[in-house]
């Protein structure tokens, strides 16, 4: 069976005051990216994992950082991993 990828965006509710702290955690995370924030304590996060349940675990951990309120997942995609090498016309 060929691996897939799996591709989350989430969206992490933090308290403001640590926004900056949260940030720099989940820059440490393997494969999330935070796209956008606001001084309300959003941040726009996307992740990449093999699976469901490790985007799961992810989010988990995530929401388990002091000061996250807590973590919406807004969508999640996947496809073969053969498929990203695919060119497109």
């Amino acid at each position: 069976m060929e691996q897939e990828i799996h591709i989350a965006g989430i969206v992490v509710y933090t308290q403001p005051a640590q926004l900056e702290s949260i940030k720099s955690c989940i820059a440490e995370v393997p494969y999330a990216e935070v796209h956008a924030q606001d001084a309300h304590g959003k941040l726009v996060v996307t992740l990449e994992t093999e699976g469901t349940k490790r985007t799961l675990d992810t989010m988990d951990a995530i929401r388990a950082l002091p000061g996250v309120l807590d973590t919406v997942l807004v969508y999640q995609h996947a496809e073969p991993a053969s498929a990203l090498a695919q060119e497109i016309l």
